[in-house]
């Protein structure tokens, strides 16, 4: 378990590493800002949802204690509000993020209901388990470069290298420590792979349904489009799509490729004041010492976090 004095100790590593009190955890010149601030990143999310849900943990925690369903876009915009900060936001926002995000997962405690992969039914789980958390840690990092590389020129070894040292830190933000995580980035590919083949992702029934209403989106207007459910299918290993008994026939294999293809021809020509994400652009006027946000960055802020802005929260 990670407890709130070993969640502190890792935000000294953290505070020791940052960039400074306003660039944040990362700043300007590093790789994960490079990543995250393309809009792109949402072609992953339904990919990192279902890798996270195909634990039995998550899938037991989020059926049991989220309003997912109820509240389909609230979920959304908490989560990337919560990444966002901790990415973007300054530095005292970020680990106040950190700290709030381990406050909810401190309540994320139950029992599984049945007997599913290597877990017995009634084994424990609870969301502060380091085996858990970097497992979700994982997923959100292998899908972003995954989702970059998918659209745009990918990047070089010695790239690949530098994200994962900066993800090591984001680790940190959940409070996994430097023995929790991978060394360097082969060392966390064989990590993933291993784990994509371990039974210890096993589609439980609670998995199937969360992702089922998930894509349904609660309401029709909230529903994914076809080509979006085939394409987070195509990015998972075959036993886990059979798992999921997500649709994957030629015709949907096509209609992916074929959005795909689209989205690389017209995705690197949309202006950035469009194309990055908001929080991005209010760290970039942040920086310089701008405290009114434009039209176009509360926008893009409401779109993706809820919100006009994304420090005033964690500031309150």
């Amino acid at each position: 378990m990670v407890s709130e004095s070993d969640l502190e100790l890792a935000l000294d590593f953290v505070r020791a590493r940052a960039a400074g009190p306003v660039e944040g955890i990362f700043g300007p010149g590093s790789m994960t800002w490079r990543i995250d601030r393309e809009a792109i990143t949402f072609l992953g999310a339904g990919r990192a949802l279902l890798l996270q849900l195909a634990h039995p943990w998550v899938a037991a925690a989020v059926a049991e204690h989220s309003r997912t369903f109820a509240d389909p876009i609230g979920r959304f915009h908490r989560t990337f509000g919560v990444v966002f900060t901790m990415v973007f936001g300054s530095l005292d926002a970020a680990l106040t993020a950190a700290r709030h995000l381990h406050r909810r997962h401190t309540m994320i405690v139950g029992r599984l209901p049945d007997a599913i992969g290597p877990f017995e039914s009634g084994s424990l789980y609870r969301a502060n388990e380091v085996v858990a958390l970097r497992w979700v840690h994982a997923t959100l990092v292998d899908t972003a470069l995954a989702v970059h590389d998918l659209i745009l020129p990918p990047f070089s070894v010695e790239e690949r290298e530098r994200y994962w040292a900066e993800s090591r830190l984001f680790g940190a933000l959940f409070g996994l420590t430097s023995s929790d995580l991978p060394a360097d980035w082969d060392s966390f590919a064989a990590y993933t792979a291993e784990m994509m083949q371990s039974d210890t992702l096993s589609v439980s029934t609670a998995a199937r349904e969360v992702a089922r209403q998930i894509f349904a989106g609660g309401r029709p207007w909230l529903r994914s489009p076809r080509w979006y459910q085939t394409l987070s299918a195509e990015l998972l290993p075959d036993r886990l799509r059979t798992g999921f008994g997500l649709a994957f026939d030629e015709r949907d294999r096509k209609a992916a490729e074929r959005a795909v293809g689209r989205i690389r021809r017209i995705y690197p020509k949309i202006p950035t004041q469009l194309r990055y994400v908001g929080p991005y652009q209010e760290a970039q006027a942040r920086l310089q010492g701008t405290t009114q946000l434009g039209w176009t960055t509360r926008c893009l802020n409401r779109a993706w976090i809820g919100r006009p802005q994304l420090d005033d929260r964690w500031n309150r």
